[in-house]
């Protein structure tokens, strides 16, 4: 059965009170998720997934070096401007197509398969990449907590034990199905914003000394051996740009969520900008409390952040902030395993990844895609390897979530602009500011790519190297390659036909 317009499919524009599972239904899939997500939900896992108190905290000792305070302070006012707009053309898209799939099935549905197919492994990759850096980042600040309270030296051995214990807590959490991951991501909500309250509240009042306003918004610092200032900035914004990443949780829960094509779509924009707020703040209290620059970027913690804490508060305060810190993570890493196991589920579902019969599987009391689950964590666990060898692989790690997911977010974009008319918006929609905001959004996502994927460290060697360059090479390669393999049994389908049958189609078959 042949369709006009292949690309996009001529579904009706949902109403606002739409029931989601015959939307669902229309968009070619049989429910099989618990739907026991709201809104507040929703938002929460964004949240969760971007948590300035993960991000700005693994990555502030990055950003020390790398443009100093002048760099993060207008770095992070600048790039969640933009990634603000990211949000908004995002929204819109999730808005009409709210599927776990989420990217790719966007990209599918405007552009084609081999638009969704790479798509697809893009986010993948960004989403696993994510889980590693997060829980990484986790065990990082846990052995810095393990040094304060009782002399503990970590090691890159030691961190990556506590990074694979990390990753098995939130695979077991996981398990007990999408309800307790909800109410998980509900508290994180309130302890990231409490959390960086306390802190700043505690640095601005604690300690008798502070840096000027001068020092904060002026300042800045080379250390990466590279001679022109204008890239090193540009390098520095990997602090903001790796933080403001993960958002897209929101849509990859939306069929677990009650109203998800207006709630999902709130859910991706109101996590951004709360979160652009909160987190200028931390790096405001954090850099206006440093006592000793030097000191800091050396700290015998290994985490920069845990030294500002000590020298403006003592080794008790600093112990208490670091425990809010290292919780936020460990509910920042939960909720971006939930979001990666539905992009794993999605996919499989689709056939598009080897061994698809395997990681589609759904647990009949849960409700939970369980082998998915175990692969998200599997993988972000490989991904981390490098790190027991080389100094500079975490700052790698994080590049690969944000040239792996950062592009998968403006592909939707980019479709839905040449899409023009024949895009039907859903019930969430940026009526005429669609086409500004949507080219800037993807105008700055190609920018952004660009740039992640250039050597963070002068002289290039095997250790200041960015592996992510070689990450974004091993998962297109493996892409192009399983797309021949897979291309016959991978598609999305619609209310009109199976995935078999839509395959067919765009091949010529029938």
């Amino acid at each position: 059965m042949a369709r006009t317009d292949a690309p996009l499919d001529a579904i009706r524009k949902p109403p606002p009170s739409q029931d989601e599972e015959a939307r669902l239904r229309e968009l070619g899939y049989q429910p099989v998720l618990a739907r026991r997500m709201d809104g507040f939900g929703n938002f929460a896992i964004s949240f969760s997934v971007i948590s300035v108190l993960s991000g700005c905290m693994t990555l502030y000792g990055f950003g020390l070096g790398t443009g100093g305070p002048s760099v993060m302070l207008w770095g992070w006012a600048g790039v969640g401007l933009f990634v603000l707009c990211v949000g908004l053309a995002l929204a819109e898209a999730t808005s009409a197509y709210p599927t776990s799939g989420a990217l790719y099935y966007m990209a599918d549905r405007l552009g084609g398969r081999r638009w969704g197919w790479y798509t697809g492994w893009l986010n993948l990759l960004g989403l696993l990449g994510a889980i590693a850096g997060i829980d990484y980042g986790a065990a990082l600040f846990t052995g810095a907590f393990l040094n304060l309270q009782w002399g503990f030296v970590p090691t890159p051995g030691s961190t990556f034990l506590i990074f694979l214990a990390i990753l098995l807590l939130h695979a077991g959490l996981n398990l007990f199905g999408v309800r307790l991951v909800s109410v998980l991501n509900s508290v994180s909500v309130w302890w990231h914003l409490i959390g960086v309250a306390v802190i700043v509240g505690a640095l601005a009042f604690v300690p008798d000394r502070h840096q000027s306003v001068d020092f904060v918004f002026t300042t800045f610092v080379n250390d990466t051996g590279w001679a022109n200032p204008f890239y090193v900035a540009a390098i520095g914004l990997l602090l903001a740009q790796y933080t403001f990443s993960g958002y897209d949780a929101s849509a990859h829960l939306s069929e677990e969520t009650s109203n998800a094509s207006v709630t999902a779509a709130k859910g991706i924009v109101r996590s951004i900008w709360v979160s652009w707020l909160a987190g200028f703040a931390l790096l405001a209290g954090l850099t206006f409390a440093i006592q000793d620059y030097a000191g800091t970027q050396n700290s015998a913690t290994g985490v920069p952040p845990a030294q500002i804490f000590m020298d403006a508060l003592g080794s008790g305060g600093a112990a208490a902030l670091l425990l809010v810190v290292i919780v936020a993570q460990l509910f920042c890493g939960n909720a971006e395993v939930a979001a990666a196991s539905r992009m794993v589920f999605a996919f499989s579902r689709d056939n598009a990844l080897p061994g698809s019969a395997l990681w589609r599987k759904v647990s009949g009391s849960t409700q939970t895609p369980v082998p998915a689950v175990w692969l998200a964590v599997g993988v972000a666990a490989l991904l981390a390897v490098p790190s027991l060898y080389s100094a500079t692989a975490y700052g790698a790690v994080t590049a690969i979530n944000v040239i792996g997911i950062t592009p998968a977010y403006a592909i939707p974009i980019y479709l839905r602009l040449r899409a023009g008319k024949r895009f039907v918006p859903g019930p969430w929609s940026l009526g005429r500011w669609s086409r500004p905001i949507g080219w800037i959004a993807v105008v700055w996502v190609a920018f952004v790519t660009v740039l992640f994927c250039l050597p963070q460290k002068s002289p290039v060697n095997v250790d200041t190297m960015n592996y992510a360059v070689i990450a974004l090479a091993v998962v297109l390669i493996l892409a192009s390659v399983w797309w021949y393999v897979a291309r016959r049994s991978y598609g999305t389908p619609t209310a009109y036909g199976t995935a078999r049958e839509e395959a067919e189609i765009a091949e010529g078959i029938i």
